[in-house]
């Protein structure tokens, strides 16, 4: 394996750092959207679908080049993605020197939300990284490293909001995107260094045949290998009915970052994905999803009936340590229910599970205008629901892996990781 460079921790270093990078184009264009707006008169509709705009091609892309992993292994896609985003943040600087405030007029709002667009794509690398840390790993440590993976490169949103409204303050809306371009082309730079395809993919970019890449990237401690090329992954995954049940319970997780949790919380459900990928790789993804299922479960029962401070707090902060666990239970799982198709299947739940973020906080918010009840409080049975939901796929994910794999739970517990 000399022709391989790299080792799995350093490929998932690498990973980490571009995902974390990857939200800087998206972190600031949301939060300065009101500038845009005082300048160029936008209604509230014109200035939610501007918001709108990056977060929602981020979430769309993330399944045909999660797809695309299985055919290169995650560099090129991740690649595209990250400069893609620093076009649209580019732009995006140029306007506001040239034109912020006095000159930028509504005539320019496509082009800004366009910009916007190509911005979102530096969240897309999420579903890519996912497949590309996962060919690295073998399955008995691909929970922890997921949970590496997408805990800390998701502290990137928290921690930029806290320093936002400082570069704001001193720098200006034309130094603050300055600021984060630097960031963001540093983060290219490193990624472009350090980001690296596991073993078999190197090889087959050497131009070795399938066969033996496979051979000798197995003797090098690769476990998982793609069956098809993008398209046919997406195929793959979509035809198993587990891909469907782990969108749906990623869904409901990718709510709270969304609209319930602030920054500190935000923070706190990334940074527990870290032990979070640990517990499932000891004693399975099924189990601890269902572990951290109920855990969100009763925070959304507390927060929904009670109407003390104190005890809302707490359960927020169980749903925060619920749905962190759970997304880390969720990838571990994505390529040990999916494995001819890691990268398709990790598409599909990324990208539909995002979703999550736009369509609930509405229906929450009719939910509670409807019932006409005390305060918001009530609009959060829709977490007990979706909470429910989740677990009844979870518990149809383990019995499944009971029937195949009986002996499984009893090694995890027994055998140290």
């Amino acid at each position: 394996m000399d022709r391989v460079r790299g080792t799995p921790n350093e490929g998932l270093l690498g990973a980490t750092l571009g995902f974390f990078v990857g939200f800087a184009a998206v972190s600031l264009f949301g939060p300065t959207a009101q500038r845009f707006q005082e300048a160029m008169g936008l209604n509230p509709v014109m200035v939610g679908l501007l918001v709108a705009a990056p977060a929602l091609s981020g979430s769309l892309l993330r399944i045909p080049f999660g797809a695309w992993v299985d055919t290169t292994g995650g560099r090129r896609p991740f690649l595209i993605l990250l400069l893609l985003s620093f076009a649209g943040m580019a732009g995006l600087l140029v306007l506001s020197w040239a034109l912020y405030p006095d000159h930028l007029t509504a005539s320019f709002y496509p082009l800004v939300i366009v910009l916007g667009v190509l911005s979102g794509c530096g969240i897309a690398t999420f579903s890519v990284g996912i497949g590309q840390v996962s060919y690295w790993f073998p399955a008995d440590r691909q929970g922890g490293a997921l949970g590496a993976y997408a805990g800390l490169g998701n502290i990137a949103p928290g921690l930029f909001a806290f320093l936002l409204p400082i570069s704001l303050v001193h720098w200006g809306l034309t130094g603050s995107y300055l600021a984060w371009l630097v960031l963001l082309g540093v983060g290219i730079g490193v990624y472009y260094a350090t980001g690296l395809n596991a073993p078999y993919f190197q090889l087959r970019a050497q131009g070795v045949a399938v066969d033996e890449a496979r051979s000798a990237a197995k003797e090098g401690g690769q476990e998982i290998f793609p069956a098809a090329g993008a398209a046919e992954g997406l195929g793959i995954a979509a035809r198993v009915w587990k891909t469907w049940a782990l969108v749906f319970i990623y869904f409901t997780l990718s709510l709270g970052t969304a609209g319930i949790l602030t920054a500190v919380y935000s923070v706190g459900a990334s940074v527990i994905r870290v032990p979070g990928g640990m517990v499932a790789d000891r004693v399975g993804g099924e189990i601890t999803a269902i572990g951290s299922l109920l855990v969100m479960l009763a925070g959304a029962l507390l927060l929904t009936l009670s109407h003390r401070y104190g005890l809302s707090f707490l359960g927020a902060v169980l749903m925060a340590i619920g749905m962190g666990v759970a997304n880390a239970a969720v990838f571990k799982l994505v390529p040990q229910e999916v494995k001819e198709a890691v990268g398709g299947a990790a598409g599909w739940v990324g990208g539909l599970g995002a979703f999550g973020g736009f369509a609930i906080p509405p229906l929450l918010g009719a939910f509670v205008r409807g019932q006409g009840g005390p305060g918001y409080a009530t609009g959060f049975v829709i977490f007990v629901v979706l909470a429910v939901a989740s677990l009844a796929l979870a518990f149809a994910l383990r019995a499944t892996a009971a029937r195949k794999r009986p002996e499984r739970g009893i090694q995890h517990l027994a055998t140290p990781s």
